[in-house]
């Protein structure tokens, strides 16, 4: 190992990769006689040409045992790459990262985390986005939190909190479309959909109809936090979710037109846990945390 030119290997990696002198200079921020000095030195090192003299316009012609040497270190020092950036990822005990998806993230989670800093200030809780759960273990979540009814195989899953789901729009909404005073009133609306099943205005004609509301008019959106969002600026009604829209309507953003009707989906979030993993005293206190927040205990702010 001590024998070994590693700044020029580093070096003809990038050239390899660039597929030219130049562009591996501009890439590295140095000259391009240092990168052609370094190419030089390796080649004599080796004994043997690694590129080829001309190249034109396709660029630097690489000798077979040029190709297959760049080839070795790139994969070499992407390897090395890899694994530094997980020694560097490598996180403390009092970390947490949870993962859930971004309707959830940005209309539950995130406003209460002041709340948890004031509470836990030693540990270090980290949010990512992502509506997949197969990978949790191996791309280092500790926590996930969900909505629907999986199925979620070979996890601790807990249930986190009910759901209840109701119309709204906004008062501007509203006001140029007339109050929607009952339930009928919605065959002259313009509907809003999301594209998750437990939240279809399909499910609300079938629980209190009007049996007539053509469900196939209307926009459609990925997430719950669009179609709120597409709400409030006045698009239509969204079928919405309590524990998402409670902001909105505190703020008056959104209200519910027919405030006497709703539908009870029962549990609608989970927590769900990596099997196998062990459970640090930091992440019992976030999954105790979340379970008060669900339930609505907390201090006052």
């Amino acid at each position: 190992m001590k024998d070994l030119p590693l700044n020029a290997l580093r070096v003809f990696a990038v050239i390899r990769g660039e597929r030219g002198v130049r562009a591996a200079a501009r890439l590295l921020g140095v000259s391009h006689s240092a990168v052609s000095r370094h190419l030089a030195e390796l080649e004599a090192w080796l004994g043997v040409p690694l590129v080829r003299a001309g190249g034109g316009r396709r660029g630097l012609t690489f000798t077979p045992r040029g190709e297959a040497l760049g080839d070795a270190v790139v994969a070499g020092l992407r390897a090395i790459e890899a694994a530094v950036e997980e020694v560097r990822e490598d996180r403390s005990p009092r970390s947490v990262l949870v993962s859930t998806t971004p309707s959830v993230a940005v209309r539950w989670l995130l406003p209460r985390l002041p709340r948890f800093t004031r509470a836990y200030p030693a540990v270090e809780l980290s949010v990512v986005v992502e509506q997949r759960v197969e990978d949790l273990e191996a791309n280092g979540v500790d926590l996930a939190i969900r909505m629907g009814r999986g199925p979620w195989r070979e996890a601790e899953v807990t249930a986190l909190m009910d759901e209840t789901l109701f119309p709204v729009a906004s008062p501007s909404f509203l006001a140029a479309h007339g109050r929607l005073r009952r339930n009928d009133d919605l065959l002259h609306a313009r509907l809003l959909h999301d594209r998750e099943p437990n939240t279809a205005w399909d499910v609300w004609r079938r629980v209190h109809g009007p049996r007539a509301l053509e469900v196939r008019r209307g926009p459609r959106f990925a997430s719950s936090d669009m179609v709120l969002r597409a709400a409030a600026q006045g698009q239509g009604v969204a079928l919405a979710r309590a524990r998402l829209v409670a902001d909105d309507l505190a703020s008056g953003v959104l209200v519910r037109p027919l405030a006497d009707l709703s539908i009870e989906l029962g549990t609608a979030y989970w927590l769900i846990r990596p099997p196998r993993e062990p459970r640090t005293p930091a992440v019992a206190q976030v999954i105790a945390w979340l379970l008060r927040e669900g339930l609505g205990e907390h201090p006052a702010a």
